[in-house]
């Protein structure tokens, strides 16, 4: 084998494991990982190949951007099927999103980088003022 041939394998190797370095931090390494609570405001499958669920949530309080004031918004995308069940058959539209995120986004994981990987459903809570008018006259 010559020089030239020798080098270009070396630089075709190290291209090859730098490729492959850069696609495992973009698509696959967990960059963070949360949980966030709200109410869903929709929630859809999608997709002409892959079909994944798509969501949008509505966190409670308002954060102020230079355009004014607007309500947080986070948007998912749920790649298991199972998952999707329970955020649909939730008893309310209050829930609690545990999610991973990845830098990269892969068509059959969804549309947001954000992937929800389980949720809990969270059960309203009696309001005080309907406990008021409740209350028994003479005792």
């Amino acid at each position: 084998m010559t020089k030239g041939k020798i080098a270009g394998c070396v630089v075709s190797v190290v291209a090859l494991i730098g490729l492959a370095i850069f696609m495992y931090v973009k698509f696959w390494f967990v960059y963070k990982e949360g949980n966030n609570e709200g109410d869903i405001n929709y929630f859809q499958r999608e997709g002409f190949i892959f079909k994944t669920y798509e969501g949008k949530m509505i966190q409670t309080g308002y954060s102020s951007h230079a355009t004014g004031v607007q309500s947080n918004e986070f948007k998912f995308s749920v790649e298991d099927e199972r998952i999707a069940q329970q955020i649909i058959s939730s008893p309310s539209r209050q829930v609690k999103l545990f999610w991973k995120s990845y830098l990269g986004v892969l068509p059959w994981r969804g549309n947001s980088v954000y992937v929800v990987d389980s949720v809990i459903p969270i059960m309203p809570t009696k309001d005080v003022s309907e406990d008021m008018f409740n209350v028994p006259i003479g005792q």
